[in-house]
């Protein structure tokens, strides 16, 4: 296989846009969104919306710097905590007011790239779960799980239907969930960051808060060229740290995941996918993957405490590729890449307030895209409104994740459930 594995595709393909300027000198605002990432973006769209004015949007890098412009760009409802999980922790109502919020928010996404005419190659075709195993019992549960508790239909899809749309031999059965789709996430990104910034929201990159001091009633950011004082802030820096408030930090683990795009294939795309959906597997290590517009196939999976080289990431996922499509052999690797996720130790996002001005975002868990949507809608509301719908989330607070040994936890972790799977396919034959 030819190496010419370079940064990120999305960074190769992103819409050109006028950099927006680092803040300089003193300013004030009424509310300061730290990250600008899904999270802070769709924060401060939010509050735009809802007629506030005076919000700043602080970037240490760049817009979509981090997960939010690296990811795998699935568009669909749910958490990193499972259904039956949050079923069984908060009961009915409370677990499907939850997910509730997630699928309003892939409706929110489909209606803002078309209010905005946002150019991130949006494919409106939904998501398979494609079943790495013969036994068809985790689909059925899951199909009438969903079904019965959150009022949410997939679509039972056959092996034979099923191999007709992925030309593999590696998947039995799977389900496909209509109401999704998947993006170009860094261009949605800036789509986001443009309509923002068309109502109103002062937007600076290369900006990266030093310090967050409270001053009676309001608050002093300090970056490397400026001062901003906020009546409110909004901490929404996901698995790339601040640094600015210890029990914020202290309560997410950052890991990394791996994605890759091929070169062009063609014709040869035909001979492995016959949809324009997205695909995961039902393993707990699963890969995801989708087609692009220019017929490279992109390609993600596996979960680590290592932030890889981009040639060890094309190693490792292209293995992972050839399991599954060995009709690609020889195929060439144009970009690879890994971006660092935020997680929980309860596996849900952490939303939430100090009662003094002090707001937070995080812990999305590779589910980012709807609920970041979420997140935003709810600290907006709250924010401009007084509504107090992010309370949903007070049950999941900002539980220490005691790095560095939560990292070896979350390692074994991954490594025990990744053992699970590969006997199961063992034993399977």
């Amino acid at each position: 296989m030819k190496s010419s594995a370079s940064a990120s595709y999305y960074r190769a393909t992103a819409t050109p846009y006028a950099a927006y300027a680092p803040l300089q000198g003193n300013a004030h605002a009424r509310v300061a969104v730290i990250g600008g990432g899904f999270a802070g973006l769709n924060t401060a769209l939010g509050l735009a919306e809802r007629g506030m004015r005076d919000v700043v949007l602080l970037e240490r890098e760049q817009v979509g710097f981090g997960a939010s412009g690296r990811n795998g760009g699935f568009v669909f409802a749910g958490y990193s905590l499972g259904e039956r999980s949050l079923l069984e922790q908060l009961g009915e109502a409370r677990a499907r007011a939850l997910f509730k919020l997630t699928t309003e928010a892939v409706g929110r996404i489909r209606q803002r790239v078309a209010d905005h005419s946002i150019a991130c190659d949006m494919v409106d075709e939904g998501v398979i779960w494609a079943n790495w195993f013969r036994d068809p019992a985790v689909l059925r549960q899951r199909q009438q799980l969903l079904a019965d508790h959150y009022g949410v239909h997939w679509q039972w899809l056959p092996e034979t239907e099923l191999r007709a749309r992925i030309r593999s031999e590696r998947y039995h059965d799977g389900l496909y969930e209509r109401d999704a789709l998947h993006l170009h996430p860094l261009n949605y990104a800036i789509g986001v960051a443009a309509a923002a910034a068309a109502q109103g929201v002062r937007i600076h990159e290369h900006s990266g808060v030093r310090s967050l001091v409270r001053e009676g009633l309001q608050w002093r950011l300090r970056t490397a060229h400026g001062e901003l004082l906020a009546d409110q802030v909004v901490l929404a820096c996901g698995g790339y740290l601040a640094g600015l408030r210890k029990p914020i930090d202290r309560a997410i683990l950052p890991i990394a995941t791996y994605v890759m795009v091929t070169e062009p294939l063609g014709a040869r795309l035909d001979d492995c996918l016959h949809t324009r959906a997205a695909i995961y597997d039902s393993r707990f290590a699963f890969d995801y993957y989708r087609a692009l517009p220019d017929t490279r196939l992109l390609w993600g999976g596996r979960i680590s405490v290592l932030n890889r080289s981009p040639r060890g990431v094309q190693r490792l996922l292209t293995k992972d590729l050839l399991r599954v499509f060995p009709q690609l052999e020889g195929v060439r690797v144009d970009h690879a890449w890994s971006g660092l996720m935020s997680y929980a130790r309860h596996q849900m996002p952490q939303i939430g307030g100090d009662g003094q001005g002090l707001w937070w975002a995080q812990a999305f868990g590779g589910h980012g895209l709807a609920p970041t949507c979420a997140a935003g809608e709810l600290l907006a509301a709250a924010i401009a409104e007084g509504d107090d719908r992010w309370q949903q989330f007070a049950g999941y607070g900002l539980g220490n994740t005691h790095r560095p040994f939560g990292y070896l936890a979350a390692q074994a972790s991954y490594w025990w459930q990744q053992g699970r799977d590969c006997l199961k396919t063992r034993l399977e034959g």
